[in-house]
């Protein structure tokens, strides 16, 4: 299954299913027959799945944006910053 459930962007964990690997990869996607321009789905990727997954949306033709996943501390900081390392 896709999309992990329970997972979300504040736990910083892969949205794969069973994948438990820290994520480092944010995956911002809407579909456009639910989804108003202003409202989205987030889903982490860890290395490993960032391409599966943007994959499995692009081919439903849903518009996909990926960028690096900066995992946002207690103090509302960023405690992991992940560079781009050539990818999307």
């Amino acid at each position: 299954m896709i999309g992990g459930l329970g997972a979300s962007p504040d736990h910083g964990v892969c949205s794969r299913a069973e994948c438990r690997q820290p994520a480092t990869w944010r995956i911002d996607w809407r579909n456009p027959r639910i989804h108003t321009g202003d409202r989205g789905k987030t889903w982490l990727a860890c290395d490993e799945h960032v391409d599966y997954l943007r994959g499995f949306l692009e081919a439903r033709s849903f518009p996909v944006s990926v960028a690096a996943f900066a995992e946002t501390g207690t103090d509302g900081t960023a405690s992991t910053d992940v560079s781009s390392g050539g990818r999307p």
